[in-house]
């Protein structure tokens, strides 16, 4: 009961006591101490009083012209000393924000599928700029996501665009388009991809893919022969077989140039893929994810962004 009754005491302490304490401290003198602080001595003697009272100690007695310390204020001083500076810095660390300096870690969640293309790309760009950076990527679990940005424990969120609470922020981040890998170059139309052997991936047991849906409601239907759980592992069946393997351009461009595989358009109209990245309001108009959000922003520019039909006319067919 009495721990409760001293932390009740506390909890209703003014913080800018302790400011008037740390001055008159270093000051020894209470008229010193009122012309720093830009306050009335009575002001500064008032609050020296409320603390005396809150701590049940003197704190200061008079000596000639000024003050000495009691053995509990020289206790408490260090202490009052170091909270004031860090309060202080922080103060100003909100003020003069500098990425190296104020963001040391970073956790981003985001789709198996996804992180072989995206995070080596977002890793190297924020280590050039924050060489110590300690930066995680976790699996995406939409349905706590809103959960997992409100309690902090990730700051954002890569994946494909869809419906949100209001309190959650996003924004387009990288469109693509659809594009198909092969083994080696070869006349690509209509007819002969729907013709060939394919490979589809998905990290669901059953059903069809997103492109299998997309093809299903224009009526039609493609062979698959293999189903697998990642786009590294099919690139690297494509790399040693017939089959094509349909998927996102950026993803495609990343996995397959030390494979060795071709990309081709793909001879169908499809829609593409949107990727947004989701944060949280709260967290709108804070510096670090301010600079953040525009750092990532700024590596899926999608003014820079090649297109299949460049890749395509790039190699022999």
């Amino acid at each position: 009961m009495h721990e409760i009754n001293e932390l009740n005491r506390l909890d209703r302490l003014d913080l800018n006591l302790f400011r008037v304490f740390d001055t008159v401290y270093r000051e020894r003198n209470l008229t010193h101490a009122a012309e720093i602080l830009s306050l009335s001595q009575s002001a500064v003697s008032h609050a020296v009083g409320r603390l005396r009272v809150s701590l049940g100690d003197p704190l200061f007695v008079r000596e000639g012209q000024g003050v000495v310390p009691t053995p509990l204020a020289d206790r408490l001083w260090p202490d009052v000393k170091e909270a004031l500076a860090l309060f202080r810095q922080a103060v100003l660390r909100n003020q003069s924000f500098e990425p190296a300096r104020d963001i040391s870690h970073i956790t981003l969640a985001m789709n198996d599928k996804l992180e072989p293309s995206i995070l080596p790309v977002i890793t190297q760009a924020l280590h050039a700029k924050i060489p110590n950076l300690e930066l995680s990527s976790i699996r995406l679990d939409r349905e706590n996501l809103r959960a997992d940005l409100v309690a902090g424990r990730i700051d954002f969120a890569i994946d494909v665009a869809q419906p949100t609470s209001p309190d959650i922020c996003h924004v387009s981040l990288l469109k693509d388009e659809f594009a198909v890998v092969s083994r080696q170059p070869r006349e690509l139309d209509a007819g002969a991809y729907l013709a060939a052997r394919h490979i589809t991936v998905s990290s669901r047991r059953s059903g069809k893919s997103v492109e299998d849906i997309a093809l299903s409601r224009l009526g039609i239907e493609r062979q698959v022969v293999v189903r697998c759980q990642y786009y590294e592992a099919a690139c690297r069946l494509v790399a040693q077989s017939d089959l094509l393997l349909t998927m996102p351009l950026h993803q495609a461009m990343t996995m397959n140039t030390a494979l060795g595989n071709v990309i081709l358009p793909l001879p169908l109209s499809l829609p593409g893929i949107e990727l947004h990245l989701y944060w949280h309001q709260q967290r709108q108009a804070d510096p670090a994810n301010q600079w953040l959000r525009g750092e990532l922003m700024g590596l899926f520019d999608q003014k820079e962004e090649k297109k299949v039909d460049e890749i395509a006319g790039s190699s022999e067919v």
